[in-house]
C-alpha cells in the first residue's frame, strides 16, 4: 500500500460518492456497507475531509456527504495530502536522519524514482478516473457473468 489505510477508505468512499447525483447526499452507513468499510471510522475520515473543504455535509434524514468540487477536479494526491501529508514521501527509506542526493543511503536512488513514480500516479489520477475506470470494470464483469449463465451446458 503506498498510503494509509484512512486514505485507501476515503479514495473509495470518494468513488464512490462522485456516483452520487448532483445535489444529493450519501449517508454514511450506506457507503460504508457498500465498500466493505467500518462505518465508525468511515465517519470521523468523512467529516474530517469536510472541514479540509473536500466534502459537503448535511445533518438529517436526507443529509449525508457528497462531493464540494466535481470528481474530475479531485485528484488522489489532495485526498492523501489532507490526511496523511505528504511528508512521508520525503523522508529516506533507510530511515537516516540526513539523505540527500549529496550524501544518498544505499536505497536512496530506487527510493527517488519510485517515490517520483508514486507522486506523478496520485497527482495524474482523479476520483473521476476511478469512478470510470471502476463503472467499466463492472460491466464488463457483468457481461461475462450474463455470457457465462447464456452458455449451453456440455454433456458428457
Amino acid at each position: 500500500m503506498i498510503y494509509s489505510r484512512s486514505s485507501e477508505y476515503a479514495i473509495r468512499a470518494f468513488v464512490h460518492l462522485a456516483q452520487v447525483p448532483e445535489g444529493k447526499y450519501a449517508m454514511v452507513k450506506q457507503i460504508a456497507a457498500e465498500e466493505e468499510i467500518p462505518s465508525h471510522f468511515l465517519a470521523k475520515i468523512l467529516q474530517q475531509l469536510a472541514r479540509k473543504g473536500l466534502l459537503r455535509s448535511s445533518k438529517g434524514p436526507t443529509g449525508g456527504f457528497s462531493l464540494r468540487v466535481p470528481a474530475d477536479e479531485i485528484r488522489l494526491v489532495d485526498i492523501v495530502e489532507a490526511l496523511d501529508g505528504l511528508q512521508e514521501y520525503q523522508k529516506c527509506a533507510s530511515g537516516l536522519a540526513e539523505c540527500s542526493d549529496d550524501m544518498p543511503c544505499a536505497l536512496h536512488d530506487s527510493w527517488k524514482a519510485l517515490r517520483s513514480r508514486i507522486m506523478d500516479y496520485l497527482g495524474r489520477n482523479t476520483i473521476a478516473d476511478l469512478a470510470k475506470t471502476l463503472e467499466q470494470k463492472r460491466r464488463l464483469l457483468d457481461k461475462q457473468r450474463r455470457t457465462k449463465r447464456a452458455a449451453p451446458k456440455k454433456s458428457n
